[in-house]
């Protein structure tokens, strides 16, 4: 188990995809240490593994061999159920493609996770952290009817909702204009900052990693630099 300071501990993170001849090394033995409130950037082109260790340290995606433990757990140790539970409440994710759920209003998309996580007063949670993101007037549309800026920040408030130790945010600006990416990216640090939550940003902008206070650079599924290093 981590300490109480530390967001995540990995030790020789191996990943591999396929199995036999056909098997890919994507994940090349990562050793990462992420002090918990820190923000960081894992930079990369391409190909660099730097959203598969994303699925990695969030538990999307089970690591072939290695230690890790997050927010507390021994991801590692967990079984396929275990890892579903232990996200619950303790990570957020926000993608590039939103993923909001079609069927429900902005308001909905952002309770269901605090449900899910059996958390309290879910609708009164959701209703502030839309607020918090501007979205006040908008707590009853669609996604359809949002702007791409304004699904973003309906993916930001549910994946903050929940008070997660960590969030995660892959490409967040990657289908935004420069002017809207910009300003979600400013909501998205003021919304981090204003919970105290560990950011990792997953990205190919360099302009955007140096937003964050350590950027770490991927290349063929190993650690290529760290500025913290």
């Amino acid at each position: 188990m981590t300490s109480p300071l530390s967001a995540i501990a990995a030790h020789n993170l191996v990943l591999k995809l396929g199995s036999g001849d056909s098997a890919v090394e994507v994940l090349r033995g990562i050793d990462l240490s992420v002090p918990q409130g820190q923000t960081l950037a894992l930079l990369g082109p391409s190909g660099s593994g730097k959203s598969s260790l994303m699925a990695v340290l969030s538990g999307l995606e089970r690591a072939t061999s290695g230690t890790l433990d997050v927010a507390g757990e021994n991801f590692a140790a967990l079984t396929e159920d275990g890892l579903a539970t232990a996200r619950r409440g303790r990570i957020g994710v926000v993608l590039q493609a939103f993923h909001l759920l079609p069927t429900m209003t902005a308001l909905e998309n952002v309770m269901t996770p605090l449900e899910l996580a059996g958390q309290g007063a879910a609708r009164e949670r959701a209703e502030t952290e839309l607020k918090a993101v501007g979205l006040g007037e908008r707590l009853h549309h669609y996604p359809a009817q949002l702007s791409g800026g304004e699904q973003q920040r309906v993916a930001i408030a549910r994946a903050l909702a929940p008070r997660p130790m960590l969030v995660f945010a892959d490409e967040p600006t990657g289908n935004l204009d420069a002017k809207t990416g910009e300003a979600i990216m400013d909501l998205l640090f003021a919304r981090r900052a204003a919970s105290g939550a560990t950011l990792i940003v997953i990205t190919h902008d360099p302009a955007l990693a140096e937003r964050c206070a350590r950027v770490i650079t991927l290349a063929d599924g190993k650690i290529a630099s760290d500025s913290a290093a």
